[in-house]
């Protein structure tokens, strides 16, 4: 079972790699915001869910893509922890 470190390391590999184009860890603090930052936008919310969906084993409802799940690693690290019934 993943660690909530592991969760979390594994989503800032793919943001900075997919949508930041770098592997500088500076790039990206947990608490950064994809959309105010434009970082992500709706076409990348899509492949975000898609990436938390087929990594994870999480099934993400449509309701559930809210910023309060899907807006900064923190947030998704909590979001998919929760989802999992793991403690964060």
């Amino acid at each position: 079972m993943s660690t909530t470190m592991s969760i979390e390391t594994q989503i800032r590999h793919y943001i900075l790699e997919n949508f930041l184009y770098t592997k500088d860890e500076g790039k990206l603090r947990n608490n950064t915001s994809f959309l105010e930052d434009g970082i992500v936008d709706s076409t990348g919310i899509l492949e975000l869910l898609l990436f938390v969906e087929e990594t994870f084993g999480v099934q993400v409802e449509d309701d559930e893509v809210t910023p309060e799940n899907f807006d900064s690693v923190e947030r998704l690290t909590r979001y998919i922890c929760m989802k999992k019934g793991m403690p964060c």
